[in-house]
């Protein structure tokens, strides 16, 4: 038998029970692509984290993946600060990835900061995932990858959102971002990727990497403040720097366990 320690921490989180629990499973080496799915979906959380130390990498100081119950994902960002929550020595930590490059998590008060990439989106119609989301966005756009955004007019509208998961399901593993103007927050939204075994994600440190540069546009400034508006809910600070999103928050540890398998 096999034992392998973890910790669950509220990421994006003021207290306990908000934010967006993550595991951290740091390994000594990868186990099987197999074994690493199991274990996720074994968690059944959002995301589950796994790191390697690197120390042949100048770069960074570990590698970081991350799995849904279901699949493998290209980008999380809860996950991310999770990570250096639990691994971070000293001011600052590096994540190298698979598909996203170098993250950076640094200590910033009794919080962190997360450096992630900037992404771009283009206007499209998108009528079978605006019909599966539900209520009337009035703007659709999407990046390749499968990452999809619809703007609505306030927040009300997306606070009632009741998607139908089963018919977004059908569409594959695609991130739905839906966002209006906040109310007491520059940006509020859902975020629901039911193709990729989570139908309403608590907190999206990843989809901000789509968010603050929509809004940073639309509101003609970079620093922006943003809430997300599932049933846990939880706060970003946000900064458009160029071709990186900032994104700040706190974490609390939740769980410190072992793992046998």
């Amino acid at each position: 038998m096999t034992s392998l320690a973890f910790t669950q921490v509220d990421a994006f989180a003021d207290a306990p029970f908000t934010g967006n629990p993550a595991a951290v499973m740091p390994l000594d080496a990868w186990l099987d692509d197999a074994v690493l799915q199991a274990i996720a979906a074994e968690n059944n959380l959002s995301e589950t984290a796994f790191t390697v130390p690197t120390p042949d990498d100048p770069e960074a100081d570990y590698a970081l993946r991350w799995f849904t119950p279901t699949v493998e994902v290209k980008l999380c960002g809860h996950a991310t600060l999770a990570s250096g929550h639990v691994l971070m020595a000293d001011a600052m930590i590096r994540f190298r990835t698979r598909h996203s490059g170098i993250l950076t998590v640094t200590r910033d008060g009794d919080g962190y900061t997360l450096s992630l990439p900037a992404w771009d989106m283009a206007a499209k119609a998108l009528p079978d995932l605006a019909a599966g989301l539900g209520g009337k966005p009035i703007e659709a756009h999407w990046r390749e990858g499968g990452y999809s955004l619809f703007l609505f007019p306030d927040a009300a509208v997306v606070r009632a959102l009741t998607p139908d998961f089963a018919a977004l399901k059908r569409h594959g593993d695609v991130m739905l971002i839906a966002t209006a103007p906040g109310e007491d927050s520059d940006i509020v939204s859902r975020v629901f990727v039911p193709g990729g075994g989570v139908d309403e994600d608590p907190v999206t440190g990843s989809a901000h990497s789509l968010l603050v540069p929509f809004w940073a546009a639309r509101l003609g400034k970079a620093q922006l403040s943003a809430y997300q508006a599932s049933a846990r809910g939880g706060r970003l600070g946000c900064a458009l720097a160029n071709d990186r999103v900032i994104l700040t928050g706190r974490c609390r540890t939740v769980i410190e366990g072992r793992f046998f398998l």
